[in-house]
């Protein structure tokens, strides 16, 4: 079990996308109990809007959007209205994605060989985990510019994943969306915002794993909460200037120990 957040978040105003469960919902719900204002977004508008009111607790804190980061149309108008819901803009969190489930249901007993795939699978995978991420981004940016202000931060998965057997398409997009983040901060490398990565540091209790997951498995999932410190700690005033990270929740004191002590060096 993760600590509380520690960070007084208080004005802060974030968009997370793909936080109507599991990490991003976890997330919505610290970054509001810090004091944040929070977005939360999903496809069904009316599910984003019952998840905004759940985490908020009755703070008033959060707001629920539709938005579906396949479609230029819906990451537009998601972006307006959450600028327009929250007076500005000052983080996005790009957590939207599709799992394993949905190109094999049975992939943590039976993997998948990738020549069985469907394509649709794996276009709808990509363009959800990998191609979303860039398309928020790239609506983002423009507006943080402007503002002279920002931060990214882009959610992934450990590296084994994106290599292990039968995770095809899941393994290669999240591999590309840390290929793409990594450029994201190159070419932003001489501007205010700041692009940074986030990832669990291991399987996670969320949708994306089947109800009848062997007990042996269910057993050694992180709780959906694993972010909580992290993801506050990159939203707050402590993490200016913060660029071009890679941070496993799971260490994270450890990695923010050492990160204070070079800073400080």
């Amino acid at each position: 079990m993760q600590e509380p957040a520690e960070e007084d978040l208080g004005g802060t105003r974030v968009l997370i996308t793909g936080s109507t469960s599991g990490l991003g919902r976890a997330m919505a719900r610290a970054l509001a109990a810090a004091g944040a204002r929070v977005v939360v977004t999903g496809r069904d508008e009316s599910r984003a809007r019952a998840v905004a009111e759940e985490v908020s607790a009755g703070s008033g804190r959060t707001v629920g959007l539709a938005l579906d980061v396949r479609e230029q149309a819906s990451i537009e108008a998601g972006v307006a209205a959450a600028v327009s819901e929250l007076g500005g803009l000052d983080v996005l969190i790009n957590n939207a994605g599709l799992g394993m489930r949905s190109v094999n249901p049975n992939f943590l007993t039976q993997a998948q060989p990738f020549w069985k795939v469907s394509p649709d699978g794996f276009r709808d995978l990509v363009a959800t985990n990998l191609t979303g991420y860039f398309l928020m981004a790239r609506q983002v940016v423009p507006y943080f510019l402007s503002q002279q202000h920002g931060r990214i931060v882009n959610v992934t998965m450990n590296q084994e994943t994106m290599r292990r057997r039968g995770f095809v398409p899941y393994g290669p997009a999240r591999a590309g969306a840390e290929a793409l983040s990594e450029i994201m901060a190159v070419d932003l490398g001489d501007t205010p915002i700041t692009v940074n990565l986030l990832l669990p540091g291991g399987a996670t209790a969320t949708g994306m794993i089947p109800a009848d997951a062997p007990a042996q498995i269910r057993a050694r999932l992180l709780p959906p909460n694993v972010m909580d410190r992290a993801i506050c700690w990159l939203c707050s005033r402590s993490a200016s200037g913060v660029h071009n990270q890679r941070i496993v929740a799971t260490t994270f004191d450890q990695w923010l120990r050492q990160w204070e002590a070079e800073a400080a060096g």
